[in-house]
């Protein structure tokens, strides 16, 4: 049988790359979103699992304090998703991973067996593509579903 519910997976970090596959993702779950079938939209957002070392762990100074303002940060990053999805009322789903950005993308992608994932490009030049690489190209090389990059 035609399975016409799909599972859609968009990476959203709070750039404006990011606001832009927010909004194509939430249109790609609506065109495919009846009574009957209804898609499903994964908003994630991940973090690195171990924060990364400062100079300031190594001296004297003291150490880092973790930023009271999360919520407010987290509502921000899922403003535009949310926003979008309850216009078009679509199915949400916001979740927060741990992990290297591809990695974890690409696990909670077959974890929960998303038909599609939807990512940002992060409009970096050519030299920083080449130093750090770029993590829509490697999500899209490795992933076993589809991969939308959205411009």
């Amino acid at each position: 049988m035609l399975n016409l519910s799909k599972k859609i997976l968009v990476a959203i970090d709070g750039s404006p790359a990011s606001d832009k596959a927010a909004e194509e993702a939430v249109r790609l779950a609506a065109a495919t979103s009846s009574v009957r079938f209804r898609s499903t939209l994964f908003a994630v957002i991940v973090l690195p699992s171990k924060e990364a070392p400062a100079l300031t762990d190594l001296s004297l100074a003291p150490a880092r304090q973790q930023k009271v303002d999360w919520q407010e940060r987290q509502r921000r990053i899922f403003y535009v998703v949310d926003k979008a999805a309850t216009e078009r009322d679509v199915c949400l789903r916001k979740e927060i991973i741990y992990g290297e950005v591809d990695d974890a993308l690409l696990k909670f992608a077959d974890d929960e067996e998303c038909d599609v994932i939807v990512i940002g490009s992060s409009g970096k030049g050519r030299l920083m593509r080449m130093l750090r690489g770029s993590i829509s190209t490697k999500v899209a090389l490795s992933a076993r579903c589809s991969v939308y990059i959205v411009r």
